[in-house]
């Protein structure tokens, strides 16, 4: 892991491979290596970029100047300057999606083509923003994840099955929740409020004109499917792609078939 400071706060990414540059964005809760398995195939064409989120991975908590992803997009940016990168790709899961698209509405110039993965860009839905809004007030409260909570959290983040054909990353995630303590859960339920309390971005992405690859997984609870077709709706000329037995982790759970296609998309438009 490489470390970036910005306001006084050090984040972690990776930087593997060369030629066109690929910036991937991470699911909340998780971290970079969540991309492992595309890393590994994409470095032997592609310099990709994988920071890890604040407060999330190797990285510090936010910088208290941060209140919402946009402020993140700006130390993205920050990032790329810093290593003399002009033109990227983005490729960004959940919240990766979310800031991937702040990023593209800040700098379009710079931005070559977008996927956005199980992520939705308008406003979170009431009942939803109420039910996470709860949780993550009650983590910051306990300073740690309860255990009804992590029993809540854990199957929205997988296919029905997942516990079945994935029971090792669904413990690892499980024990991962379980870790979380102290000021490190406060600051994860910080960056949590800034994930969902985000604002509705369907005005700017009816203004983006790059290649965009839209996928979900066809099971994903938190982001479901049709928000993907109505951000497609929106966003002209992109393209949209319901990845099988996936849900919200679609790019492990369905690790063969989402390399398969980011490979193909990004052969076409990030070089």
């Amino acid at each position: 892991m490489k470390q970036f400071t910005i306001d006084g706060r050090t984040m972690a990414y990776q930087d593997i491979g060369q030629g066109p540059v690929v910036l991937f964005g991470h699911s909340y809760l998780w971290d970079s290596q969540m991309w492992q398995p595309q890393i590994e195939a994409l470095s032997k064409h592609y310099r990709c970029i994988v920071p890890d989120l604040w407060a999330h991975g190797k990285s510090d908590a936010a910088p208290a100047s941060m209140s919402n992803l946009a402020d993140y997009a700006q130390h993205l940016l920050a990032l790329m300057d810093s290593l003399d990168i002009d033109q990227f790709s983005i490729v960004g899961l959940s919240v990766g999606g979310m800031w991937g698209a702040e990023l593209t509405a800040l700098a379009p110039a710079r931005v070559k083509s977008l996927v956005l993965m199980d992520t939705f860009l308008g406003l979170e839905p009431e009942v939803a923003h109420a039910k996470y809004f709860s949780m993550l007030a009650t983590i910051s409260e306990v300073q740690t994840v309860p255990a009804p909570i992590v029993e809540a959290v854990v199957p929205l983040f997988f296919a029905n099955n997942a516990r079945q054909d994935n029971a090792p990353l669904v413990s690892q995630f499980e024990a991962h929740l379980t870790s979380l303590e102290g000021e490190r859960a406060v600051e994860v339920a910080r960056i949590g409020r800034m994930v969902f309390g985000r604002r509705d971005l369907c005005d700017e992405i009816e203004k983006f004109a790059l290649p965009t690859l839209i996928a979900v997984g066809a099971e994903d609870k938190p982001r479901p499917v049709l928000e993907s077709y109505l951000m497609n709706d929106l966003i002209s000329g992109s393209s949209i792609n319901v990845i099988p037995a996936a849900g919200h982790i679609s790019n492990l759970e369905q690790a063969d078939y989402v390399t398969s296609m980011l490979s193909e998309f990004l052969s076409q438009h990030a070089k």
